[in-house]
């Protein structure tokens, strides 16, 4: 059978959503810990523009590629048993096993509670330590049952930059209502509460779910913002992250495109300044007919955490224009392309999958 326009619109989205994640993800690797003025130094006046090697590796991927990646398998386990998209209960079980799994890729030794192997742990290039970030390793460290909520006060980005598939997930149900956009939003925060207990740490992955979801149903740009602020607005918690977005969507409108006002709403390590940051870099490229490759440089070129700002904004860009929008020589180098895309191309056809195919095959055992 011939793939309908369709079909193929939504397969392009969904794997420009976690290889642009994956590829602002890289590009940043290299200059995470970089003040700009030395980022400028090192590669001239554009600053950083293609991958330079990272742990030897060119296109080298982080944590949060990584983390992503596990978020995503965990979705698709969770379908392959039959788990509704509703029991968020049973998908933190999913998903807690998921990321202790990312865990022990990360050099861990210790006995985890009930984490089975799986398909993403036959992959041996991901299988390396890449600048994780400490939040996520204690409170997987720390975690005492399946699916409890970290006891913590972290409101770092380690769980905004990893929600995509969420979105991406949650999207085949798309509906022109509140009850959907809420739904999304508590899948988003749910997840990122199983490691940041701070609001500003689980809301603004809740705002970024239900935002990706949006924009891959083909919902305009200004819509999706401003249903997902309204649910940001109906949460407890949200006055840092809902100043951070409504200051970056500002300067975005009026001031599009600045290096030195990027770096005026912080330096990405917290949850609410990485969405910040990333939504400057995607709504004012957008708005002013700047591509993907804009806003991805202009995302990581500042001092602070670039490679999570760099994997959000990319993830952005890539529900809006989907995997042609990424040039070529970054998707030829990226470090896990096949992978990545696998899990997208899961992602994008879940509903469909037929009995004992590849997909189930893949995420029904263990």
């Amino acid at each position: 059978m011939v793939p309908s326009p369709i079909d193929v619109l939504k397969t392009q989205r969904f794997r420009g959503v976690l290889l642009g994640g994956a590829v602002g993800d890289a590009l940043g690797a290299a200059v995470e810990f970089m003040e700009r003025t030395e980022i400028l130094s090192w590669f001239g006046p554009g600053g950083i523009r293609d991958f330079v090697p990272v742990d030897g590796r060119l296109g080298a991927v982080t944590d949060d590629t990584q983390l992503t990646a596990f978020c995503a398998e965990a979705i698709l386990r969770a379908h392959a048993a039959g788990i509704g998209r509703d029991d968020l209960a049973a998908h933190a079980l999913e998903r807690s096993r998921s990321y202790l799994r990312w865990l022990l890729t990360q050099g861990e030794t210790q006995a985890l509670l009930d984490a089975p192997k799986s398909w993403l742990m036959t992959q041996p290039d991901l299988f390396h330590r890449r600048g994780p970030g400490q939040t996520c390793l204690s409170s997987l460290r720390a975690m005492r049952s399946l699916g409890a909520s970290a006891v913590n006060s972290s409101k770092g980005c380690g769980a905004v930059m990893r929600v995509a598939p969420i979105g991406l997930f949650h999207s085949h149900w798309y509906a022109e209502s509140t009850s959907f956009d809420a739904s999304v939003f508590d899948a988003g925060m749910h997840d990122a509460a199983l490691t940041h207990g701070h609001p500003s740490g689980h809301l603004p992955a809740g705002f970024l779910a239900v935002l990706i979801a949006l924009l891959v149903s083909g919902v305009p740009l200004e819509i999706a913002l401003k249903r997902a602020r309204r649910q940001l607005l109906a949460r407890a918690g949200h006055e840092q992250t809902a100043a951070a977005v409504d200051r970056a969507l500002d300067l975005a409108h009026t001031f599009p495109c600045d290096p030195l006002l990027l770096a005026s709403l912080g330096a990405g390590w917290v949850g609410e300044e990485a969405l910040a940051m990333a939504l400057y870099c995607a709504v004012g490229c957008e708005e002013n007919a700047s591509d993907l490759e804009a806003a991805i440089v202009l995302a990581v070129n500042h001092d602070g955490d670039s490679d999570s700002t760099g994997a959000i904004t990319g993830s952005l860009l890539g529900a809006l224009h989907g995997e042609p929008a990424i040039p070529a020589r970054w998707l030829d180098a990226i470090e896990l392309r096949e992978t990545v895309t696998t899990l997208a191309d899961d992602l994008a056809t879940v509903l469909d999958w037929e009995p004992d195919c590849a997909a189930l095959r893949r995420y029904g055992s263990g």
